[in-house]
């Protein structure tokens, strides 16, 4: 018993050949591949979905579906993307993964799982930043384009809320002072400064009221009730737009997570492949 509890321990404690036991689980080479192919056809596959208006994320500035009018077709086409492409990028990091001829099955298959969600992850950190390079890179030109343009001053924080804003100063009266920049300008900071508490403070409401009434040529009750039905639309609006924006971000998760499956099954299926494959 001790000669084979020896033996065992010198041959458990042998040296494996090609320097397996002391080689990272990691194939970094596969996995920076997979994660590059899995990053390229997210990318080809967002812009054949931007092109059909079914993409809810667009490699673009100002293309797709914004977060307020995604609808089925858009996730579903988000939930493709991820699936498609995180099999290929997977599939490919299993498939030119070195084989490990003298390791167990069951730590190959673990081996392989994570090389596989390290390729989804490592590609969704590239796809991440080339969005946001490029989106950056476009808001830029297009600020800077409308910025020269532009007559008035008028407050960037502002620009969400113009319709509202327009709405309380019409008027049948046609005038130069009907479109005062600084006027509107002011008036957006005070709307948007509303937005941002649970009701607008009085003295915010009974100034923004004699504004429209000066400048519309309305009364003052009249002014006092468009101020409100306008607060309470772009509110209306914005609990909306929050709400869908929280939507689309759950059902974003949701194709992550996908993802992420998908890649590192398609990984096991490929290096399952790779080991059967027989020297000619």
């Amino acid at each position: 018993m001790a000669l084979a509890m020896s033996a065992d321990r010198v041959e458990f404690e042998r040296p494996w050949p090609g320097g397996e036991a002391n080689s990272s689980g990691v194939s970094w080479g596969a996995v920076i591949g997979g994660s590059f192919v899995t990053a390229a056809f997210s990318l080809i596959l967002l812009a054949l979905g931007a092109g059909f208006g079914v993409s809810a994320i667009s490699p673009w500035s100002n293309v797709g579906a914004s977060a307020s009018t995604v609808g089925t077709a858009a996730i579903i086409w988000l939930i493709v993307i991820e699936i498609v492409a995180s099999s290929l990028g997977g599939y490919l990091t299993g498939r030119l993964r070195t084989k490990w001829a003298l390791i167990h099955t069951d730590e190959v298959y673990f081996r392989d799982t994570a090389n596989g969600f390290l390729a989804w992850a490592v590609a969704l950190v590239i796809s991440v930043s080339f969005l946001a390079s490029a989106a950056a890179s476009m808001a830029g030109h297009i600020a800077q384009a409308g910025a020269s343009a532009r007559t008035g001053i008028v407050s960037a924080a502002t620009e969400p809320n113009a319709y509202f804003v327009d709405s309380l100063f019409r008027s049948d009266r046609i005038g130069p002072e009907t479109n005062n920049a600084a006027l509107h300008a002011e008036a957006g900071l005070i709307l948007a400064n509303a937005l941002g508490q649970d009701q607008i403070p009085s003295a915010d409401q009974n100034y923004l009221a004699r504004l429209v009434a000066a400048r519309t040529g309305i009364s003052q009750q009249e002014a006092e009730k468009r101020v409100a039905d306008v607060v309470a639309s772009a509110r209306l609006a914005a609990d909306t737009a929050r709400k869908a924006t929280a939507h689309l971000l759950l059902w974003l998760f949701l194709a992550l997570l996908i993802g992420a499956f998908s890649a590192s099954f398609a990984a096991t299926i490929g290096g399952r492949q790779r080991d059967h494959v027989k020297a000619v």
